[in-house]
Order: structure tokens, then C-alpha cells, then sequence
């Protein structure tokens, strides 16, 4: 059983629908007891850093995301994946989850923000199996993006300068984008995710 993470912030039923066209059985919850017997964790999310962490914080959930993350497959969409960093600067400085080391800024461009639109992923050789989507185009929607160590980039796009894209420490994965809203890539991109966790 898949869980997302109810926080009362994001587009939780078009993730869930997509999770569940993939065949899996999906619940949302913030229930500790829930959590801890699910077989992944997604943390979706859509507003800013600032006040997601005040969210998790007021519901009691960063001390059981910081564990759940330590043994189960977890994947942070869009905020979601902004969060799963040291800290952010939208709304003011404020720590993240610190699951990954780096830090969310705005995005770094004489391009318009936000940024909108379908864009295309340059994928590096860290986890061979997202090879495949090299030169896919998905959807963004998003001003502040990941700054953080090579070691931990999946996938990268440009928006007037590189933008991380997609990320991975361990079992913990983040994507910026919205699979959800990318088309047939979208579902193919989650559905990779979760087979490479089960390895």
C-alpha cells in the first residue's frame, strides 16, 4: 500500500489517481500507525516551503517522515521534493526535512518566473534506469528549484540556466516536475521509481 502524505497542501488527488492507474493501492493519511505500514511514502506538494514545514510541524509529522525515510521508498513531487532538503528560503529561511543535504532558492534566470511548461530532462548516469527518459519532455510548474551536490542529480532541465530536476539518496527520490500532469512519460517516470526501489 502506497501512502501519501496528508498535510493539507498539494494536488493529492491527481497523484493518487495516477499512483492507483499504475494498479497500486493508495492511501492518504497522516496517521503515524498508517504510515508505518505502508510500502512507500509520497509527499506531494504544492505552495511554499515556509508554510509546508509549519503544516508538517503543526500535524506532528517531520520526526515520522525523518524515520519512515530511513527504510521505506519515499518520493517528494514538486514542493514535496523541495522539502525533502536542508532548507528553503521561500517565505523566509526555514529548515527542511534534511533528508538530502542542499538548499531551495529561486530559480536562478532572466526567464519569466514561475516557470510553466513542458521542458526537457537531461539525465545523468547516476541511476541507469532513468536513461531512458533522456530528452523526454514534462511538466513544470515551480520558482524555487534544489541546489545540491552532483552526487545526489538524477536529472537536470534548462530554464536559463540548469535546474535540478530530479534527485536520489538511497531510497529517498525527489522530482520537481509533476508526473501526474506529464502525459505517458509521467506514468512511465513513477512507475520506474517504483521498480528501482525494489532492488
Amino acid at each position: 500500500m502506497i501512502a501519501i502524505i496528508d498535510y493539507g497542501m498539494g494536488n493529492v488527488a491527481s497523484v493518487q489517481t495516477a499512483f492507483e492507474n499504475l494498479g497500486y493501492q493508495v492511501v492518504l493519511t497522516d496517521d503515524h500507525a498508517t504510515l508505518r505500514k505502508s510500502s512507500h511514502i509520497i509527499l506531494p506538494g504544492v505552495g511554499s516551503f515556509q508554510a509546508a514545514m509549519i503544516e508538517i510541524e503543526s500535524r506532528n509529522l517531520k520526526k515520522i517522515l525523518i524515520e519512515l525515510a530511513e527504510t521505506k521508498p519515499f518520493l517528494g513531487i514538486c514542493l514535496g521534493m523541495q522539502l525533502l532538503f536542508t532548507e528553503g528560503t521561500e517565505g523566509g529561511l526555514t529548515k527542511g526535512l534534511n533528508l538530502i543535504p542542499g538548499s531551495v532558492d529561486r530559480i536562478d534566470t532572466a526567464h519569466i518566473l514561475p516557470h510553466i511548461g513542458w521542458n526537457q530532462l537531461q539525465v545523468t548516469d547516476l541511476v541507469p534506469s532513468f536513461q531512458a527518459f533522456n530528452d523526454e519532455f514534462v511538466y513544470f510548474v515551480h520558482t524555487f528549484a534544489a541546489k545540491t551536490a552532483k552526487e545526489y542529480i538524477v536529472a537536470t532541465t534548462d530554464y536559463g540556466g540548469e535546474v535540478t530536476a530530479i534527485v536520489r539518496k538511497g531510497n529517498v527520490f525527489g522530482i520537481q516536475f509533476h508526473p501526474e500532469k506529464s502525459a505517458t512519460i509521467g506514468g512511465e517516470i513513477m512507475k520506474t521509481f517504483l521498480e528501482e526501489v525494489k532492488k
